[in-house]
C-alpha cells in the first residue's frame, strides 16, 4: 500500500493503457475506413479498491486538485459527472447498460499522456479503468468488448463524437508494431514498425494549442460534413465512394464544393494508408515520409483541421530534415509526427522551437515515442 496526494491509502497501480499516435488515417474511422496507429510508450495507470457501497471516487494525479476526490456514484447518467471525471464515470455507466451490477469503487489514476495533445489521452483513460474494473471484478471481458465499451463512455457519456480507432489501438497495441484497422469488419493485423532498426526516430510536436473534442464544434461539424457527402452520394459511407464520384457533389447542394473537399481527404487518406503499410513492409522511409506531409497538407487544405500552431511545426520538421510530417488526432490543435533520421532529431527539435519563439508562442514539447503494448495488469 502506498499514499497518494490527498493522504488516503491507495493499492499500488496495478493496469494501465496507452495514448496512440495515428501514422496514417485521419478522420477516416468514423467514415468505416482504414486507420494505421501504434500505441506509444506513454499512459495511464490505474488503481483500484471495491467499496462496499455504491459510491465511487476517483482521483486524478493530473487534476487541479489532486488531492481532493470527485465523488459520485455507480447509478449515474450522462450530462451529470463533467471534467476528466466524465471518461471514469462513463465507463462504469457502460458497464451497467453493458448488464453489469458494479460495487462502489475508489479509483486513482496518474498519466504521462499529454492532456489536449491528440494522443488519445482520454481513450488511455478509459481503457486502463475499463481494465483495471474487468479484471478486479473478474467481468471476463475480451479487449475487444473493453474497447467498444470505453468508446461508448467516450461518445455517449463524456460527448466526443470519436471514432473506433482510438480505443482499439488503446487496448490492442504491441510492442514494436502497428495497427492496421478496419473499421467497419473490425479486421485488424499487426504490422512489424521498428523504426529504430532502421536509424529513424517518430517524434511528436506537442504544440500546446489544445484541443477540446468533446466542446463539440469543429469536430462534430467536419463529421457531419461526411455523413451528408456521403448520403448526397448515396452511399454508406465515405469508404465507399471514389474520387471521380465526388465531381457530382457541387451539383447536388449548395455547399457541394465544401463538401467535395471533405469527402476527398477521406477518400485520399484511406489510399495512403495501404500506401504507408507497403512503404512500411519495404522500408521504404522516404516514401512513407513523403505520405506524411501529402495527408498533412490534404488536412489542412481539404479537410480544414489545422491550425497555425500545426502547420508551422510541420513546415519546419520538414526544412529541418524531417522525411515527412503530419498532425495527428482530431485537429483543431494538438500534435504533430514527424519521421526523423537519428541524426536529425536535434535538428527538427530545435528548428520547431525556434519557430514557435519567433511566433511569439509557447514551447512546444518534442519527443520520441516507440510502439509500446496495449493494456493491460502492470
Amino acid at each position: 500500500m502506498s499514499a497518494d496526494d490527498s493522504g488516503a491509502q491507495r493499492p499500488d497501480w496495478g493496469w494501465a493503457a496507452p495514448g496512440r499516435v495515428n501514422l496514417m488515417g485521419e478522420h477516416t474511422d468514423y467514415n468505416d475506413g482504414w486507420v494505421l496507429p501504434f500505441a506509444i510508450d506513454r499512459r495511464t495507470k490505474a488503481a483500484l479498491r471495491v467499496r462496499d457501497d455504491h459510491q465511487v471516487l476517483m482521483w486524478s494525479a493530473q487534476s487541479d486538485d489532486p488531492g481532493t476526490a470527485v465523488v459520485t456514484t455507480t447509478d449515474t447518467r450522462p450530462g451529470e459527472v463533467t471534467g476528466w471525471a466524465s471518461y471514469v464515470a462513463g465507463v462504469v455507466w457502460a458497464l451497467r447498460q453493458d448488464g453489469h451490477q458494479l460495487p462502489g469503487l475508489q479509483l486513482w489514476v496518474d498519466s504521462d499522456v499529454p492532456l489536449g495533445a491528440g494522443l488519445s489521452s482520454s481513450a488511455s483513460l478509459e481503457c486502463a479503468v475499463a481494465a483495471a474494473i474487468n479484471d478486479r471484478l473478474e467481468l471476463g471481458l475480451d479487449p475487444d468488448r473493453i474497447a467498444a465499451l470505453a468508446r461508448t463512455a467516450e461518445n455517449d457519456y463524456a460527448g466526443a463524437p470519436t471514432g473506433v480507432m482510438d480505443q482499439v489501438a488503446s487496448m490492442r497495441g504491441r510492442a514494436g508494431q502497428a495497427l492496421l484497422l478496419d473499421t467497419r469488419t473490425m479486421a485488424l493485423e499487426h504490422e512489424p514498425c521498428d523504426l529504430a532498426a532502421a536509424g529513424l526516430v517518430l517524434l511528436v510536436i506537442d504544440t500546446r494549442a489544445a484541443h477540446r473534442l468533446a466542446d463539440g464544434g469543429g469536430y462534430a461539424a467536419v463529421r457531419a460534413q461526411c455523413e451528408r457527402a456521403a448520403d448526397l452520394l448515396g452511399a454508406d459511407a465515405l469508404r465507399d465512394v471514389s474520387l471521380a464520384d465526388l465531381d457530382r457533389l457541387p451539383d447536388l447542394a449548395d455547399d457541394g464544393a465544401t463538401l467535395m473537399r471533405r469527402a476527398r481527404h477521406v477518400v485520399t487518406d484511406n489510399a495512403r494508408v495501404h500506401e504507408a503499410v507497403a512503404q512500411l513492409r519495404a522500408g521504404a522511409w522516404s516514401d512513407l515520409g513523403r505520405a506524411f506531409t501529402a495527408s498533412h497538407t490534404s488536412l489542412s487544405d481539404d479537410f480544414a483541421i489545422s491550425c497555425e500552431e500545426l502547420d508551422v511545426a510541420v513546415d519546419s520538421a520538414v526544412a529541418a530534415g524531417a522525411l515527412g510530417a503530419r498532425m495527428t488526432g482530431g485537429g483543431f490543435g494538438g500534435s504533430a509526427i514527424a519521421l526523423v533520421r537519428f541524426v536529425d532529431v536535434d535538428a527538427v527539435g530545435d528548428a520547431c522551437r525556434s519557430a514557435f519563439a519567433d511566433a511569439g508562442w509557447r514551447e512546444p514539447a518534442v519527443f520520441a515515442v516507440e510502439p509500446g503494448p496495449g493494456a493491460g495488469p502492470l
